[in-house]
């Protein structure tokens, strides 16, 4: 059976976009980018709801190989990344590679012809030699398990379905969650609404962010002097993984980092807060990292509204018309918005039925073993795959971090399949499983195992209890090693 593509590519993120300016780069250029969605950009593209912004500086958020002098804030509006998202596909000749409104329900490995045959919502089926799943790790929204949250007779939106079209002026609206959206979403919604009623489950870290627009001299300067963006960004990172990764993957050994981190979220609090039991209301009692934090100068402000409410009681169900909540009480309303983040384990992990050799699914491995991916990448009986979005990948603070890990890890692997004639590549048992030891080994480490993580319903923990998410080591020290990690690791042929 003819191969139709080079490489299938499921997603067309930042992540499916990296990877394939990679491929074309190596010499790999009939590809296939199948997206789900009607346009590129992955989560910049599926989202935007009021407030929508980077929770990480602008500077740091993009391709090192591509930066973009002209982000207009420090922190740049999610309109800006979606834009970012479009040049760099236009600059790179992606455009013509991807499929958009086409969903993948399934892949499997073909041993007799040695290719990938994905199979399409549609019905369509598409072979490659080499699959990448780059689905990101934020792709599938989470419902929430509350009864009754069906028969609701008013206006439901989910943050990752928002309506452009809303408005809150003159509606109560119940808004459940807590999370990074919530953060960024609330303070808009508390504007106009005439009652924000909010229903926490976990209260959020959070921290000043130190936020504003990008001067006019500043944007011509790293467009003129490119190094001095590098600059820029090198320190931010360095600055920012020191405190908000060093004090969470090394709690051990920097345990200080943590203490500052909390201690300058709980000021941050006390500054914008003044009744005490609204402070202890919107006070982790976990610690700093075993959830992600964020940044935000007017979330806490919000609470202060005559016109928004913090509700912390659990809810029991939800009627036609309003939230009951766990003590008998009622609060009418006429939205119900879900701020309540994605299925990451569940449904992520894979987004889609994957089935290598020997008829081993990826989805059941993982979930009857443990989740593991060989540097983050690859995993033993499913030859020719690159999960971009895998266990212990996830490097420093912004995903771009991961992307360039894995395409430094995609270069060495598949130069040395070229010095070699080979075209077919399959991680080791004996590799991955070294590797898992000593990435668990590490995380020993960190403050998800020594720090008190009980009460933070963290999406970083799995059903084993495990924290395989975060890759526990520093950035640069990913970066070194998929750049020089043993060839042996790997059977070519």
């Amino acid at each position: 059976m003819t191969t139709q593509y080079d490489a299938v590519i499921v997603g067309a993120g930042f992540g499916g976009m990296g990877a394939a300016i990679k491929l074309k780069e190596l010499g790999l250029t009939n590809l296939a980018i199948v997206e789900r969605e009607d346009d590129l950009g992955g989560t910049w593209h599926v989202n935007h709801y009021p407030g929508l912004a980077v929770d990480i500086p602008s500077a740091t958020y993009s391709y090192s190989f591509e930066p973009n002098p002209y982000w207009s804030r420090l922190f740049a509006p999610g309109a800006e990344l979606k834009q970012y998202a479009s040049h760099v596909a236009d600059k790179y000749d992606l455009r013509r590679h991807m499929r958009f409104n086409t969903s993948v329900s399934a892949a499997r490995w073909d041993n007799e012809d040695r290719h990938w045959v994905v199979a399409t919502g549609g019905g369509e089926t598409l072979t490659g030699k080499y699959l990448l799943a780059a689905t990101g790790f934020l792709s599938q929204p989470k419902m929430p398990d509350i009864e009754g949250v069906e028969t609701f007779a008013g206006k439901v939106i989910h943050t990752t379905k928002w309506d452009d079209g809303f408005r809150a002026a003159g509606r109560a609206i119940g808004l459940i969650g807590t999370g990074a959206t919530a953060v960024q979403l609330i303070p808009e919604l508390a504007k106009d609404a005439q009652e924000l009623t909010v229903y926490q489950r976990t209260p959020i870290w959070v921290v000043p962010k130190g936020d504003a627009k990008v001067p006019g001299v500043v944007k011509r300067l790293f467009a003129r002097v490119p190094l001095t963006q590098k600059v820029v960004r090198a320190v931010g990172s360095a600055i920012l993984e020191a405190i908000m990764v060093g004090g969470v993957l090394h709690f051990r050994q920097l345990k200080s980092f943590n203490r500052i981190a909390s201690l300058l979220a709980k000021g941050h609090l006390f500054a914008q807060v003044r009744d005490p039991e609204l402070r202890r209301k919107l006070t982790p009692d976990y610690d700093f990292g075993c959830k992600r934090p964020t940044f935000s100068n007017t979330y806490f402000r919000a609470f202060a509204k005559k016109n928004v409410s913090l509700e912390t009681t659990r809810i029991d169900h939800i009627e036609a018309d309003g939230i009951v909540t766990a003590d008998g009480r009622k609060a009418v309303i006429d939205t119900l918005v879900l701020a309540t983040g994605f299925d990451l384990w569940e449904a992520n992990f894979p987004a889609f039925e994957i089935v290598g050799r020997d008829d081993r699914s990826l989805g059941k491995f993982w979930r009857d073993n443990r989740f593991q991916a060989f540097e983050g990448i690859t995993v033993p009986k499913f030859p020719n795959f690159l999960s971009l979005n895998s266990p212990y990948s996830y490097s420093g603070l912004s995903y771009f971090d991961t992307i360039e890990s894995q395409m430094r890890h995609m270069t060495r692997l598949f130069r040395e399949m070229a010095s070699r004639g080979a075209d077919t590549f399959e991680v080791t048992e004996e590799a991955n499983a070294e590797f898992l030891d000593r990435m668990t080994r590490k995380l020993d480490d960190s403050v998800f195992y020594l720090g008190s993580c009980q009460t933070a319903r963290s999406y970083y923990f799995n059903q084993h209890g495990e924290a395989a998410l975060l890759r526990p080591t520093s950035t640069g020290a990913a970066y070194k090693e998929q750049e020089s990690f043993p060839l042996e690791a790997y059977s070519l042929a």
